[in-house]
């Protein structure tokens, strides 16, 4: 006798088997939490406006689902009480007014009520990654923070409040704290036996406050939830945003985390758009220069390059050229990684390494799209230096950053990255290379005499600076002191110092020559080229900033 085997009658009642034990083991967790079973999936109407109070993300990642909304009575299926990241998920509904019940569920009834979510429209919900978070404390907490001090006092205030309350405000009080203090960037590290909380003002870190483990735990997981983060990813860095609208401005912040030796690093970048409109003439630029630097951008082709490390400006300054270009009878595109200011009526575009979409996909693009200024946030390879520099040659003005520690550096570097040095100063107008030093604060600075070796190198540097403008040299200089309004630094707010690089016959030969960074340097100079660190020395002159502030961004001696 021949028995046959029915292998779709069995993988059925083998599906059927797994799915009694699931729901078996989330009775059994039920009793063991003292927590009501529910089972999703037909025995229970899931209300979607209970459901799109979560976020499809957070619910997938936490292992949640609202699934009934009576008021503000919110009924939450959960797989576990123990789940990471499912307290941040309860406070934050607490703190929205919510009362949460608490049921457990298996995991298909999960997968059933998030199948819903297709069903829901999210209005409130900004944009991918993007939340609008306590913006009504916020504004509170600004008016209440003017400088560090003010800022450690509101985060210490905040420590001792009770703990619910503090995870779900903590976030929002050190953001407060670090727009109000004119922080760039809050920095969240944990150390062996302590986290340590510091802002970036004015290009230099400042110790703000510590933090114990656990405030650290729940708020790095309040933070990855805002910012859009996977809260269970912690051996991969991860970068995310979130807004915060202050008025009628409305600030974003860029979160970047790390994995370290103790735990994930944070930082969350804190972009004001004011910060990005600074008009041409209020970035420090000399006026001799600023001359020749808009007849370089009010060409209607070539290419003007802004070369420096990260943080010394070069955004600022290409932006500022670009508010100074536009009009309403030109088309201005920009690739950027990321947009860091939108600006009206220019077309802007952001690169996405996930889909492939880089620097130089963007430019080809963006070049079928009739434009006649185009912005490229960076040249980091052939591709992208190759067609920068043809647009340059066909009609475009380009404006563009490279990462080189002068001006003279840019020009080896494009060789490196496969540029034909003919084409390269066909196409070049103009390079400059800039960095920010730290303003003497108004309200404490006092003068001093200079004296010995120290004043007859820096009257030797002034001699030679070629510049009929420049101010007279004086043994008298101010330095920085240190008071309430500066938050006892010496310093208030930041300024640019500049040199750069015109193209002429002499340069061009140079380089067509494949003179090295020193040898076109030399050339330039004999252009009458002003160094940054010789920039420095003047704005020392004219008491705008100190030896030892330019000595510790460019160096002198």
């Amino acid at each position: 006798m021949v028995i046959k085997f029915d292998e779709d009658k069995q993988n059925i009642k083998i599906a059927e088997l797994r799915e009694k034990e699931s729901e078996d083991l989330a009775q059994y967790l039920s009793s063991k939490y003292g927590l009501p079973y529910i089972d999703l999936i037909g025995k229970a109407y899931i209300d979607t406006n209970a459901l799109r109070i979560i976020r499809e993300d957070d619910a997938r990642q936490v292992k949640i689902a609202a699934f009934q909304l009576t008021n503000k009575n919110i009924k939450v299926a959960i797989i576990s009480p123990n789940t990471q990241g499912l307290n941040v998920i309860l406070e934050n509904l607490q703190n929205q007014g919510y009362i949460p019940e608490l049921y457990v569920c298996s995991q298909k009834s999960l997968e059933h009520a998030w199948s819903r979510y297709k069903d829901v429209s999210f209005a409130t919900e900004t944009s991918a990654g993007t939340l609008d978070v306590a913006n009504e404390f916020i504004s509170d907490f600004i008016k209440k923070v003017n400088s560090v001090d003010g800022a450690k006092k509101l985060i210490e205030d905040v420590k001792q409040m009770k703990r619910g309350f503090k995870i779900s405000r903590i976030v929002e009080i050190i953001v407060a704290a670090g727009i109000g203090s004119k922080a760039s960037d809050i920095h969240i590290e944990p150390e062996e036996d302590e986290v340590v909380v510091r802002f970036r003002i004015d290009g230099v870190l400042i110790r703000v406050t510590l933090l114990d483990f656990d405030t650290y735990k729940l708020l790095i997981s309040r933070i990855k939830l805002l910012s859009g983060l996977k809260l269970n990813i912690k051996e991969q860095a991860q970068n995310g945003r979130f807004s915060v609208r202050i008025g009628e401005t409305e600030f974003e912040i860029r979160t970047s985390t790390m994995p370290g030796n103790n735990g994930e690093s944070v930082v969350m970048r804190l972009l004001d758009p004011k910060s990005l409109t600074v008009p041409l003439d209020q970035i420090g630029i000399p006026d001799k220069l600023l001359k020749l630097f808009i007849r370089e951008i009010e060409k209607p082709n070539g290419m003007i390059l802004n070369t420096g490390p990260t943080g010394s400006g070069k955004t600022t300054t290409l932006y500022s050229f670009l508010n100074r270009v536009k009009t309403p009878e030109i088309k201005i595109i920009t690739i950027e990684d990321p947009i860091e200011y939108h600006l009206a009526g220019v077309v802007q575009t952001q690169v996405d390494q996930k889909k492939n979409y880089d620097f130089a996909s963007g430019l080809k693009n963006s070049l079928r799209q009739d434009p006649d200024v185009i912005m490229v946030g960076e040249i980091r390879d052939n591709d992208t230096a190759a067609t920068a520099i043809q647009a340059a040659l066909t009609g475009h003005l380009v404006f563009s950053t490279l990462h080189t520690n002068s001006a003279a550096g840019a020009f080896p570097r494009l060789a490196d990255l496969g540029v034909d040095s003919k084409i390269m100063t066909s196409a070049i107008n103009l390079v400059i290379a800039q960095r920010l030093v730290r303003k003497l604060c108004p309200h404490c600075a006092k003068t001093v005499q200079l004296e010995g070796e120290r004043l007859e190198k820096l009257k030797n540097i002034y001699d030679q600076i070629n510049d009929p403008e420049k101010p007279p040299f004086s043994d008298e200089i101010k330095e920085s002191v240190g008071c309430p309004q500066c938050n006892n630094t010496g310093y208030r707010g930041r300024i640019g110092i500049f040199e750069a690089i015109f193209m002429d016959t002499e340069l061009e030969k140079i380089i067509h020559d494949f003179g090295s960074e020193h040898e076109i340097f030399d050339v330039a100079k004999k252009q009458g080229m002003i160094s940054m660190s010789e920039d420095g020395l003047i704005k020392i002159m004219k008491g705008v900033t100190t030896i030892d502030e330019v000595e510790r961004v460019v160096g002198f001696f």
